[in-house]
């Protein structure tokens, strides 16, 4: 619709003074080393222009002079403003009039310049400003939403000299509408009658856009009646205005007797009346109504625009009707009449969500032919999922490379659509080369991105490269992926997989200590893998640590991989850390691999440590596993290692487990053997006690070496001890089973 006429259209005015080319170190705040330089700003200005006309014609081309507005423009930029600048203004201009001021408040390059330009030149008596310039700095400052300060221009301006009128006040309401201050426009709009300043056409038709603007409908409606008693008559461009602002505030009813009550003046509907009442009634989805209009304003020999045709077409994608939308755009290709960005960004989703994506590939051709890149470019996501969705993965990599041709920032959630689908049809290698370009160029990294790339998109890519013996291109790409906050357990895990497969475990555990830091959950088939490397490589140590990071996470191993810690453990000498996987197994009630357990706790006793491995065996009679003490006796009696068998009998005894009697005599034969009879004795004492052995082979012996050692107290216990056995007990089994304590 038109906009609110200006009081005179933007003309650069010339300036009388001499264009003149200024070396730049001219006006830094810097020194100049050179004396030229120096006698050039401090001189008169006569001087200064010797010292021009003195310098040499550069060789080549000879640039075209600056400005002396362009000059001070650059100045104010590169300086801060300070009583120097403005003596270096002044040195450069002697005098100024009202088209350099002008030229300068336009070229400077923000408000808050133009401002102190302003102010300096009328405050320092360089002069005194015209309408022009007011009107100028006005604009500047309402469209830099500096609207205190134009008001103060505004209403100081009678005490300067100047004279105010309509046109500066409809500026300065223009102003505050579209800063969305409604309240002060209307204040402004009342400050006229109350300033007598007279309020044409001109300044209800500002008005009126602003309040209908922000829905004010009914406030609109009292001041169009308000005009009216003034003897103000509306314009085709007022009732434009009403009509527009009607429809968006959603009041048809009022829209349809405003429009009446426009041809019942004799104001005949144009171009823009027509549009504005098409676009208000397919807002309500009355296209019937709608289609009726458009063709009354072609009978009246009105040329449907570009916005016609759009609008219609908008209207129709609304109530889903497509082929009438297309309708309409052929209808206007055959007029020659050509489609714009809105015209291709309305249509477009329309056919994707109609499934139509033949016609969509068609237009979206035409549009790269043309160079017309649409006003929202979200419509590329929506043609990206209604190709891949048709199965025609072609037409949906031509959407991307449309958007390259249209120079449309592509985004990790485009190349994610394609990638995903791709990945499903298994077309890997597609995949891959997308995946080589996104990581290439990092775009999951730019920071303007806002169309971020799906798990579903990048899963199936890390899984098919861990997969495929390219974890580490697979890992590259997902830590871009996590500098944008991604932490996906799959991806995580799949990674982990990955390099344990291809023999690389130590970079796996890197990822599961990341995997810890952050809080992602790990997957119990990836630590399996992660120790199967390990073990593989022939690393039992690190295997054991990331069995121990399983444990911790609170998945139970399989029997399966605690036997393979432990064999690879215990085969490496580590028989210590072998038990402690040993004791973990147990707690966690897995009551498999005894052979092996026999071995370990075989193996610790042998070395001496007899606390752990009792310690052990406890633990394993708790749980029901009760080891082969028969086995470890005998074999600890044949390697001469008496003081671990004594302790194991005697943790057997106290604890009433089963042994036979032939693992008695073989610690005694033992302990006898290598000399301690004492310990001989001891133990032997224990066993009689619990009802035991009497008639041992080497008894005798043992009472005789303990009186030749001067033991006689304890030969003498031994002998009466055996004698009172026999009277008192017949003859005794070969084993003694104890009644185990509840």
């Amino acid at each position: 619709m038109a906009l609110i006429s200006l009081p005179k259209p933007f003309q650069l005015k010339p300036s009388i003074h001499p264009a003149i080319s200024i070396p730049l170190h001219f006006f830094t705040t810097s020194q100049d080393p050179t004396s030229a330089s120096q006698d050039f700003t401090n001189g008169p200005p006569q001087q200064q222009g010797k010292l021009l006309n003195n310098q040499g014609t550069p060789r080549g081309k000879t640039r075209n002079p600056e400005k002396v507005e362009d000059i001070i423009c650059r100045m104010m930029q590169n300086r801060a403003w300070t009583t120097r600048l403005q003596n270096s203004i002044r040195a450069l201009v002697p005098q100024f009039d009202h088209s350099l001021v002008y030229n300068v408040l336009h070229g400077a390059k923000n408000s808050e310049q133009a401002l102190q330009f302003f102010r300096w030149v009328e405050r320092a008596g360089l002069i005194r400003h015209d309408r022009e310039a007011y009107m100028k700095i006005i604009q500047i400052l309402g469209r830099a939403s500096k609207l205190n300060h134009a008001r103060c221009i505004l209403f100081d301006m009678p005490k300067k000299g100047a004279e105010w009128d309509e046109d500066f006040f409809v500026v300065l309401v223009d102003s505050y509408g579209k800063a969305g201050i409604v309240q002060e426009a209307v204040k402004m709009f009342q400050k006229m009658e109350e300033l007598g300043v007279d309020r044409t056409i001109k300044s209800y038709d500002a008005f009126f856009k602003v309040i209908l603007r922000r829905g004010r409908y009914m406030m609109a409606k009292r001041y169009f009646n308000k005009m009216l008693s003034e003897g103000i008559e509306p314009t085709r461009h007022t009732y434009n205005i009403m009509l527009w602002g009607f429809f968006l505030s959603l009041r048809l009813d009022t829209a349809k007797r405003f429009y009446e009550d426009m041809k019942t003046r004799g104001i005949s509907p144009d171009v823009v009346t027509y549009n504005t009442m098409i676009n208000g009634y397919s807002r309500f989805k009355r296209m019937a109504e709608a289609e009726e209009l458009f063709i009354e304003m072609k009978g009246k020999n009105l040329a449907p625009t570009v916005i016609s045709y759009t609008t219609m077409i908008k209207g129709y994608v609304a109530v889903e009707q497509v082929d009438d939308a297309l309708r309409f755009f052929e209808e206007m290709r055959s007029f020659g009449i050509k489609p714009n960005a809105t015209t291709y960004s309305t249509l477009l989703p329309g056919l994707c969500d109609a499934g139509k994506t033949a016609e969509a590939k068609t237009i979206l051709k035409e549009m790269v032919e043309t160079y017309i890149a649409p006003k929202d470019n979200s419509i590329f996501i929506k043609l990206l999922n209604s190709q891949c969705k048709s199965g025609d993965l072609n037409a949906a990599a031509d959407v991307l490379k449309a958007m390259i041709r249209l120079s449309i920032p592509t985004e990790a959630g485009h190349y994610g659509v394609l990638i995903e689908n791709f990945c499903k049809a298994n077309e890997f290698d597609r995949a891959i080369k997308l995946l080589d370009k996104l990581v290439e160029k990092e775009i999951v990294l730019r920071p303007e991105s806002s169309l971020d790339m799906e798990a579903s998109a990048y899963n199936p890519m890390i899984q098919y490269l861990c997969h495929h013996g390219q974890t580490g291109k697979a890992e590259f790409f997902f830590r871009q992926l996590m500098k944008k906050g991604v932490l996906d357990p799959t991806a995580f895990n799949n990674l982990i997989r990955g390099h344990a497969k291809e023999g690389n475990p130590g970079l796996a555990f890197e990822i599961l200590k990341i995997m810890g830091r952050r809080g992602v959950p790990k997957d119990a088939d990836a630590y399996k893998l992660l120790i199967e490397s390990y073990l593989r490589k022939g690393e039992p140590a690190d295997a054991k640590t990331a069995l121990d990071s399983m444990i911790e996470d609170g998945h139970v191993p399989e029997s399966g991989i605690f036997k393979s810690v432990m064999e690879s453990l215990f085969e490496d000498g580590r028989v210590q850390t072998a038990s402690r996987i040993m004791k973990s197994m147990v707690e966690k009630g897995v009551k498999e691999h005894m052979d092996l357990v026999d071995k370990i706790l075989e193996a610790l006793l042998t070395r001496g440590h007899v606390e752990e491995a009792l310690g052990r065996i406890e633990l394993l009679m708790q749980n029901g596993c009760v080891p082969n003490l028969d086995s470890l006796l005998s074999v600890l009696s044949e390697k001469g290692k008496t003081i671990a068998a004594l302790k194991l009998l005697d943790f057997g005894l106290e604890r009433d487990c089963n042994i036979d009697f032939s693992s008695y005599e073989k610690v005694l034969d033992a302990l006898l053997a290598a000399g301690k009879t004492l310990n001989a004795y001891s133990i032997l004492f224990k066993i009689m006690e619990k009802g035991g052995i009497t008639n041992w082979s080497s008894l005798e012996d043992l009472i005789k070496s303990l009186n030749q050692e001067g033991n006689t107290k304890q030969a003498d216990i031994l002998s009466r001890m055996v004698k009172g056995g026999e009277a008192t007990s017949g003859s005794k089994k070969g084993k003694k089973q104890a009644a185990v304590a509840s």
